[in-house]
């Protein structure tokens, strides 16, 4: 049995679920909205541009959590989910999935957005098995803080090897999909790394590495796994 790892801000989504939750707390009114939506645009464009001090980022996108009870917040997650996220769930991404499911691999969703925000994400792909970053829980409510390492870029490594440990999983026939430069440390560490609507700088590489590049977008045109890694 092999990995099919995933990740999933705009490559399973046609879109960043973290970027779109913050803009759901502005259009709510749930946080300074116009504080709030130029902080939050700023922090996607450093990474975008592979700029990212992670850090500083999740003490912004974690801050707000820390503001409400957890029933509240369950709440407008699922408002979000309705309004936000099932739109931006590409069809031949469900496909993607399925067909490795159908292999017999087991997929992993492993992305830098926060969990409270992703694993509502990941059970719409039937995926039970989620890597995110985790953001830390006391006595009922949300800190503000991290807990563990961040998932993002050599941290998405690091989270990996210790969920690999933990299930006694290994690499051996690995696929991972990703649309992100700040993915490149996880994509040099699987068998197969498949750009998916790649950013530039990924494309780049992928172009120079012979890396297969994948479209989930463009009238859901899917190679099959076959071709695709071959």
């Amino acid at each position: 049995m092999a990995l099919a790892l995933f990740d999933l801000d705009n490559t399973l989504l046609a879109g960043d679920s973290d970027h779109e939750w913050g803009n759901f707390l502005a259009d709510r009114g749930l946080v300074d909205a116009e504080e709030y939506r130029r902080a939050n645009d700023a922090f996607y464009a450093e990474y975008q541009a592979g700029t990212l001090d992670i850090f500083a980022f999740l003490r912004f996108a974690l801050e707000p959590l820390t503001r409400y009870p957890l029933d509240r917040l369950l709440a407008w997650r699922g408002e979000f989910l309705a309004e936000r996220i099932h739109p931006l769930v590409l069809p031949a991404a469900r496909r993607l999935v399925e067909e490795h499911r159908a292999a017999g691999d087991t997929p992993v969703i492993i992305t830098a957005t926060h969990s409270f925000v992703t694993a509502p994400i990941a059970e719409l792909f039937g995926v039970e098995a989620l890597i995110a970053t985790e953001p830390e829980f006391v006595e009922g409510r949300y800190t503000g803080e991290v807990a563990g390492t961040p998932c993002f870029q050599e941290g998405k490594v690091t989270r990996l090897r210790e969920w690999l440990t933990e299930h006694g999983e290994t690499l051996a026939h690995s696929h991972f999909y990703s649309d992100s430069r700040n993915d490149l440390p996880l994509l040099e560490q699987v068998t197969y790394p498949v750009a998916v609507d790649p950013d530039p700088a990924l494309a780049e590489t992928a172009r120079h590495r012979e890396w297969p590049v994948r479209t989930l977008r463009a009238g859901d045109r899917l190679q099959p796994l076959d071709e695709a890694d071959g």
